[in-house]
């Protein structure tokens, strides 16, 4: 915890080795909660990036950044205040100092940016806030960073591994026992929500978990780093990202907002399902389209979620009626040909209507996504083809002689053809809708490659 601007998140992405936290020179660039895990000499602990601290703060942001890092501070085993050793010591930090001492916990001073020894002394200035321990460190190089850790692992908790065996007294006891634990044995699902900013994604975020963990406003391009949950669903592991809202490059002006849409960009390509986000009142935007353009092409498996549905299902002020689900649908359809492969739902974050039903659809596209055709499966479907209504110009005709599955997660097929071109896209697009037909992979876009053989065997 600490201040805005002091080095948190650089301090955060040191200690667990990666990027999770945006960096830069703009203070108040995180905002939510920011989960990670750091290891040090065989242990390890979870790990909490929280946005810039100040206490008392009446803005709308800055006092949400305070509700998210009093979340963080509960549940927390110890916690390491950050200063900045370069600046003066300030009334903000004597405030965040007594507040963080009234916890009781462990607390152990970080006075960041000290990169040089003739910095030694401006860090011991900060002994003026009255914690004990105070460790001079520069997150940005990795100066005395082994000597926080060794002071804060030694007032963490000791670690117990805990192993529970049940041996099974028959058959049936193991064959209960392996139908009891093998569902939950599943590896996780990564679930992405996208969109533009202020369609709500924040807002399902909080509502599928049940909790607060993302800040929710009326000011768009609220949340800047990625807010992850892990949640459990009819024994399923699903860890469902809330991304920022993402913008072309010519819509962001501030830094921040810049490397955002980059995280959640990265955000999304580590996903195996999007929750494609569109504000129900606005319609399809050109903004949705370039979006679900992004998921699809990187190959993520994509689902349509139509937020706020309850706004434009009543009556609306300028007289118009209710909107009828089906012809929406048609319209969403039109405006996205590209994803007619991914289911529509239509649903209210903030009411918490059809939300199982969006869980439902993310267990059941992970499990598309992930599903192999066997070859014999493959070539006894392309034999019942008719490939003689396939509209092709003749010139871009290519005779198949068999088909395998090479890969899921998408679902890549291999054709081994006559000839080496790429596919005519009304060929590719009769192909995978045979495909779809026989094989269903809902949700998932078909990634299809040529590997022409030029002396097919006679057989």
């Amino acid at each position: 915890m600490g201040r805005p601007n002091v080095g948190k998140s650089t301090l955060f992405n040191r200690l667990t080795g990666s990027r999770r936290s945006i960096v830069g020179d703009e203070p108040g660039i995180t905002r939510d909660r920011i989960y990670g895990e750091v290891a040090w000499n065989g242990r390890s602990a979870r790990l909490v990036d929280t946005g810039g601290v100040i206490p008392d703060e009446e803005a709308l942001i800055p006092a949400q950044i305070f509700v998210q890092a009093r979340f963080a501070l509960d549940e927390a085993a110890a916690v390491i205040m950050v200063v900045d050793g370069r600046t003066e010591l300030a009334a903000p930090d004597l405030d965040l100092a007594r507040l963080l001492q009234k916890t009781g916990k462990p607390l152990f001073l970080a006075v960041n940016k000290i990169d040089v020894e003739t910095l030694d002394a401006a860090a011991e200035n900060f002994r003026q806030l009255g914690l004990k321990s105070l460790t001079a460190i520069s997150a940005e190089h990795g100066h005395n960073i082994g000597d926080l850790l060794d002071e804060v692992f030694a007032a963490l908790p000791p670690q117990v591994e805990e192993s529970v065996e049940v041996e099974p007294e028959n058959e049936e006891e193991a064959e209960a026992l392996h139908r009891t634990h093998g569902e939950y044995q599943q590896d996780e699902v990564n679930v992405a929500i996208i969109g533009r900013p202020n369609v709500g994604k924040s807002t399902l975020l909080n509502t599928l978990t049940g909790t607060s963990r993302a800040i929710v406003s009326p000011i768009a391009g609220t949340t800047r780093d990625a807010v992850d949950e892990l949640i459990e669903y009819q024994g399923h592991k699903l860890r469902i990202v809330d991304t920022a809202g993402i913008r072309r490059k010519g819509k962001t002006n501030l830094m921040a907002e810049k490397l955002s849409v980059v995280m959640a960009r990265r955000h999304l390509e580590a996903a195996d399902v999007a929750l494609l986000l569109i504000d129900a009142t606005e319609g399809v935007t050109a903004s949705d389209a370039t979006i679900g353009g992004y998921a699809h092409e990187s190959g993520r498996s994509v689902v349509i979620v139509v937020n706020k549905w309850d706004a434009v299902t009543t009556a609306r002020v300028d007289g118009k009626p209710p909107a009828d689900r089906a012809i929406y649908e048609e319209q969403v359809r039109r405006a996205l040909k590209y994803l007619n492969y991914a289911p529509v739902l239509f649903i209210s974050a903030m009411e918490g209507r059809n939300l199982n039903r969006v869980l439902d659809t993310v267990v059941r596209v992970a499990a598309e996504r992930r599903k192999r055709v066997t070859t014999g499966q493959m070539n006894r479907f392309l034999e019942k083809v008719d490939f003689q209504r396939a509209t092709v110009p003749m010139a871009k005709r290519v005779r198949i002689f068999y088909m395998t599955q090479a890969a899921v997660a998408p679902p890549t097929f291999v054709l081994f053809t006559n000839r080496d071109i790429k596919l005519h896209f009304s060929f590719e697009r009769f192909l995978e809708n045979q495909i779809r037909e026989s094989f269903g992979f809902e949700g998932s876009p078909i990634w299809f490659k040529i590997k022409a053989r030029n002396k097919p065997e006679k057989e």
